[in-house]
């Protein structure tokens, strides 16, 4: 039981939520850019959070499915169609064995994630199956996804075939709003970093006050940053590599800056002027280059508040979402 490639994307992989643990060997953390709607696109089709899912970029890949089955789309807006009928992000959709997935046009947002019931084989390397390019280990053989792929879902937890042959059992009432994950999407938030201090002045209000464009070396592995020239004070430091994570900016040598994602290293010597925080990341991760954001600092606690307070609209959400879930396929079993 497949699901082939039959037309490759940009650049689409197998993600889950992260390889934790290995970073002081310097192996990247890697996993899903925007891991909000990662997470609801597996609970819309009756997963855990850790099953790995499909991330994609525009021009994405299309998928032609040999199974019936359940799958969820959520993140950016590709204009998904099965066959020639359009199908809405956000919601827990039946495909036909035969029928072919496709996008035929971004909207908005940059990507797209998709979970399938049962969640998708994958290598699992680390700990993780997210794909890590530079290792060639984990996801689907380590790499993008190539026309003629095979794909497979895990049978071993394909719960609910049974009920795919029941009539009229084609559209499924589990549509969600993700909106308010996204308020003020282009407003991040940042603490203060261990170099912050040594800039000049000027440069922190350019920092805080000015805006800042994505540029097009913008990647899973940094978003490089266009504004105006920043600058060191006279008496700065020389500094020695240190660690690095998800979300941290760093002064580059040419006065600019670059935010560390997904596939960020694990150590740098640049300095660390100021960190995203864990909650405006996924916020970070639909938008593509020529997008303006601003920044703005913030308490470590605001920051940790935050975080505490999206995880518990998170998980509410995700509760209603299977718990609902359980309800239709109890009652069509029923």
């Amino acid at each position: 039981m497949n699901i082939t490639v039959v037309k490759h994307g940009v650049y689409d992989t197998i993600q889950d939520m992260g390889r934790t643990g290995f970073q002081h060997e310097g192996i990247n953390v890697n996993g899903c850019m925007d891991r909000i709607a990662a997470e609801m696109a597996n609970a819309l089709v009756g997963n855990s959070s850790s099953e790995p899912l499909l991330e994609l970029h525009y021009p994405a890949s299309s998928l032609l499915f040999d199974i019936t089955t359940l799958i969820a789309i959520t993140g950016a807006d590709f204009s998904p169609y099965i066959d020639d009928i359009p199908v809405s992000n956000n919601n827990t959709i039946k495909i036909n064995a035969g029928s072919t997935l496709q996008f035929r046009k971004r909207k908005k947002g940059v990507r797209a994630y998709i979970a399938i019931h049962g969640g998708w084989e994958a290598e699992l390397w680390l700990h993780s199956y997210s794909t890590n390019n530079k290792a060639s280990a984990g996801g689907y053989k380590g790499r993008i996804l190539k026309k003629g792929d095979l794909l497979k879902n895990k049978q071993t937890k394909y719960l609910f075939n049974t009920i795919f042959h029941k009539k009229n059992f084609d559209t499924i009432p589990l549509k969600i709003n993700l909106s308010g994950f996204y308020i003020n999407s282009r407003l991040i938030r940042c603490t203060i970093g261990s170099e912050f201090k040594w800039l000049t002045e000027e440069s922190k209000n350019i920092f805080q006050l000015n805006q800042h464009k994505l540029t097009m070396q913008s990647d899973r592995m940094g978003y490089r940053l266009q504004s105006d020239k920043l600058s060191m004070s006279e008496n700065a430091p020389t500094r020695l590599s240190s660690g690095v994570t998800l979300g941290t900016i760093q002064f580059l040598p040419n006065g600019q800056l670059i935010i560390l994602m997904a596939d960020h290293q694990t150590t740098g010597g640049y300095p660390k002027i100021a960190h995203v925080i864990s909650a405006d990341i996924h916020k970070l991760a639909q938008l593509g280059p020529n997008s303006i954001i601003n920044f703005t600092l913030v308490s470590q606690k605001e920051a940790e508040q935050s975080f505490l307070q999206q995880r518990f609209e998170l998980d509410q959400l995700k509760k209603r979402v299977v718990a609902k879930f359980l309800k239709v396929f109890t009652d069509e079993i029923d």
